[in-house]
């Protein structure tokens, strides 16, 4: 869920809310009720869920590494892992 900038436009306070894409946007400061705005701000990019970890196949195939496999090929082979008998 995308986390929204907000700041007050009678007293400048800002704030964070948490809300879905179809919410409605805030229009009222928590602190003194006054008129705010939704800031545009840079966002945090993704985020990896699995902690980013090659899965075994990747692992053994050195074509990123070495731009061969390690049967030797210039390109993957179709029937991860390679076992070089091909």
């Amino acid at each position: 869920m995308p986390t929204y900038d907000y700041q007050c436009r009678s007293c400048g306070a800002r704030f964070v809310r948490q809300q879905s894409m179809s919410d409605q946007a805030i229009d009222k400061c928590p602190e003194c009720g006054g008129e705010v705005e939704r800031l545009i701000t840079g966002g945090v990019g993704f985020i990896m869920k699995d902690g980013g970890a090659v899965s075994k196949e990747a692992a053994n195939c050195s074509l990123e590494a070495t731009g061969r496999t390690c049967c030797g090929r210039d390109q993957r082979c179709g029937k991860p892992p390679c076992d070089g008998n091909e």
